[in-house]
């Protein structure tokens, strides 16, 4: 069985790190360059900046943490918000980054996903899906949660693997900061539908939901945030932890 991965996130928001509930009401959680070092050297197997409000605010991504980041870290990591086109991935490949994630933008023009795989290989492509269960059904959402979509988790999740993803970065909306656990649920039928990895996000509040993860929800690598940012644990003691619960970790 392949390792399971432990990715700490930072949403970034005019430069700094910051966490909230339900992608609201957020809090300032410390500088993100100096957060991804403390991350990468205590063994997280990669790192997801994502600058959550770019889309919304209709600008491109933060090229300077990037570049600083890189400069700060060993270990791979994934750059999300305001990427819209082949030349955005470009600069952020080359100012560092291993692989990018696209979520507003691909909503709006799924072929984005076509030309990044077909540019730089499916393995650079991470389509992250925010959405929450509304009338029964996983319903997508764009501009970090603020425009609600037609699209449903499961169709929209397959057509980004045809297209070209290589991984699904899901956040349950819903869970988002309550650190109630994750969806389990919806990210054990994700993983039954598609051939990619699925990475489970959105209501870590303890060690045992990211087992649950990848025991229940059977995800592939899990991103947590506030667990890590605020103290509640620490990835060599979480990744010891995942060992007793039967579950593969590098250490």
């Amino acid at each position: 069985m392949l390792a399971k991965r432990i990715i700490p996130c930072l949403d970034v928001k005019d430069g700094m790190t910051v966490k909230g509930v339900n992608f609201l009401n957020l809090r300032s959680a410390g500088d993100p360059v100096e957060l991804g070092r403390r991350y990468s050297e205590e063994g997280a197997d990669e790192l997801v900046y994502l600058d959550i409000t770019a889309s919304y605010e209709g600008r491109k991504t933060f090229v300077d943490i990037v570049r600083r980041v890189a400069q700060a870290i060993n270990i791979p990591f994934t750059v999300g918000g305001g990427i819209g086109s082949v030349y955005d991935v470009d600069t952020l490949l080359g100012n560092g980054a291993d692989k990018v994630s696209v979520n507003s933008a691909a909503l709006k023009r799924p072929g984005l996903i076509d030309e990044i795989a077909r540019h730089f290989g499916n393995q650079v492509c991470v389509v992250a899906i925010d959405a929450r269960f509304t009338d029964g059904k996983w319903v997508c959402y764009l501009k970090g949660g603020r425009e609600r979509t037609d699209r449903t988790l499961q169709e929209w999740a397959h057509e980004a693997q045809e297209r070209g993803a290589g991984e699904i970065l899901f956040t349950s909306m819903d869970h988002d900061g309550t650190r109630n656990g994750y969806a389990c649920d919806a990210l054990a039928d994700l993983h039954d539908r598609l051939q990619i990895p699925v990475i489970a996000s959105g209501g870590c509040g303890c060690a045992a939901h990211i087992a649950d993860a990848f025991k229940l929800g059977k995800a592939d690598a899990a991103l947590a945030a506030g667990i890590f940012h605020f103290g509640d644990t620490d990835i060599p003691s979480l990744k010891q932890y995942l060992r007793t619960q039967g579950l593969p970790v590098r250490l």
